[in-house]
């Protein structure tokens, strides 16, 4: 039965049918439909027959569709449905919220501190959520946990209770009544419905859905290019890398493995066991690192005039490189400031075997973990004493320790569900950090798509050696994508130096 008072959403209902009978997977997250005649929802790209337009409801999120009443379909699985990547400014304090959530913030905190963590009230948090999402924060935090735990039962042999804990539910008698409530059956009886495919008990794979096309070549030799030996490894469709993590007080590691299933529009990825506690924080993360959260075809329509600029620069599907971990991400950001990609990953791997910590992983060329702020805030006396044998510099050495200060006693929060423009300004304040370090953190560690390092050698390379003010007026035209533009100019140059490189050895 449903529930009679349903969320008032701005959608229009026949564009949504029309949308759900053609399967057009650019709608795929944008909607999801509840069919009153099963208590039902799906994707509208569900492959099962399509039901009578009359029994259908639209919904904006999935959290919408159950506070309705209506539980997730068996088949086309809500669960793996991709996201979106707004700029605008009331979406995207929306967006950030979800995505505090979504790394496990309010298991130990309340929406009233949610809401100071943004700067704001909690009126209007919920008043921004619920224009986004059709659901106030505790309802959208409860649907993604149980979505979380159906993916859990569905692809892994992992026990209910193990089940329950990686999806952040304290009580398994907690766990049990809301999933047989919202989903009307017991997680058993839906294990016995689905399928449990993982045979390894040192680790778990799972699904993460994606709005296609997807330029995976791409971003993984974007990835590839910038590998940090011991940390990081790509090897034709796989990234892998260790990871760490710290919740509470405690530190959890592990490592990570990402494939390509093109033809499922999503990424097949394997965590270790060891993650488990953490695992909502670990998906976020890569959710972040992969742009899974992309409308390419709504960057794809604005960057097309880049090839009046340059001749088919603009290609369907680009996604920003994210990254796994911002801290470990400014640091080498640092690293990287007037150097080459290469030179910086030189004195990466340096601080990483003399600093990060070693990590047991089946794969021989992922060895360490990248250092964590507390373990430059630890070293005694001058830290270039530290650093400056591994070739680092003594500007860029403080410039590392102011950061990892900053991180530590929290006065500067390192992450995508950040402000990114409030974030900037305080690394500017920082000794050694300037305008390219903060346009380039924004574009790989703060997820805002607007990041534009207008000074950069390889944007100005890839646009004929334009001044940087010809450059920065010739960007907004790309705006608010900004960063997939940077991408699209650094892949070009990129392909272009390959190009010349190979013409020179033919001869």
């Amino acid at each position: 039965m449903m529930q009679t008072e349903i969320p008032k959403l701005l959608l229009d209902n026949k564009a949504c049918y029309a949308a759900m009978q053609a399967r057009d997977v650019r709608f795929d997250g944008r909607f999801f439909c509840g069919v009153s005649s099963t208590g039902v929802y799906c994707r509208p790209i569900c492959r099962v027959k399509h039901p009578k337009e009359g029994n259908c409801t639209f919904f904006i999120s999935a959290a919408a569709a159950e506070a309705a009443g209506y539980r997730p379909c068996l088949r086309c699985r809500p669960e793996l449905a991709p996201g979106s990547a707004p700029v605008d400014s009331t979406t995207r304090l929306a967006r950030s919220a979800a995505m505090i959530m979504t790394e496990d913030y309010l298991t130990t905190c309340k929406i009233s501190e949610l809401a100071a963590k943004l700067n704001i009230t909690d009126r209007h948090l919920r008043r921004v959520f619920f224009t986004e999402y059709g659901v106030s924060p505790s309802q959208y935090f409860k649907t993604q946990k149980l979505l979380l735990a159906k993916s859990l039962l569905t692809d892994t042999r992992l026990t209910v209770t193990d089940v329950a804990l990686a999806a952040g539910f304290n009580s398994i008698r907690r766990f049990n009544d809301q999933f047989k409530k919202y989903y009307h059956l017991t997680p058993n009886e839906l294990r016995h419905k689905g399928r449990s495919i993982e045979k390894n008990n040192d680790r778990i794979t799972l699904f993460m859905g994606y709005r296609p096309p997807y330029a995976w070549d791409n971003l993984l030799s974007f990835f590839a290019i910038r590998a940090l030996p011991g940390v990081e490894s790509v090897t034709e469709n796989t990234y892998r890398r260790t990871a760490v993590i710290k919740k509470g007080g405690t530190f959890y590691f592990g490592w990570i493995e990402v494939e390509n299933l093109s033809k499922k529009n999503a990424l097949s990825v394997t965590i270790s066991a060891r993650l488990l506690p953490v695992l909502s924080q670990v998906l976020a993360r890569i959710r972040f690192q992969f742009d899974l959260n992309c409308s390419p075809e709504i960057v794809y329509e604005k960057l097309v005039a880049m090839n009046e600029v340059v001749p088919n620069i603009c290609i369907p599907g680009i996604r920003v490189p994210g990254c796994f971990d911002p801290f470990e991400m400014s640091v080498r950001a640092i690293l990287g400031q007037q150097i080459t990609v290469k030179a910086a990953g030189t004195l990466a791997a340096r601080l990483v075997a003399a600093v990060g910590q070693k990590v047991d992983t089946p794969f021989s060329e992922l060895q360490y973990t990248f250092p964590q702020p507390n373990r430059f805030c630890a070293m005694e006396g001058l830290i270039e004493n530290h650093l400056g044998p591994l070739g680092i510099t003594k500007t860029r050495a403080r410039s590392i320790l102011a950061v990892a200060s900053a991180v530590t006693n929290n006065s500067i929060t390192l992450s995508y569900s950040a402000n990114p423009g409030a974030v900037m300004e305080k690394l500017l304040k920082l000794p050694g950090i300037g305008p390219w370090t903060t346009q380039y953190l924004a574009l790989r560690a703060l997820g805002w798509p607007d990041a534009f390092p207008h000074t950069d050698y390889g944007v100005k390379k890839a646009l004929s050696d334009r001044s940087p003010q010809e450059i920065l007026q010739l960007s907004q035209n790309w705006s608010p994508w900004r960063s997939y533009a940077t991408i699209l100019l650094w892949d070009f140059l990129t392909q272009k130096l390959e190009f010349e490189k190979g013409s020179c050895s033919s001869h």
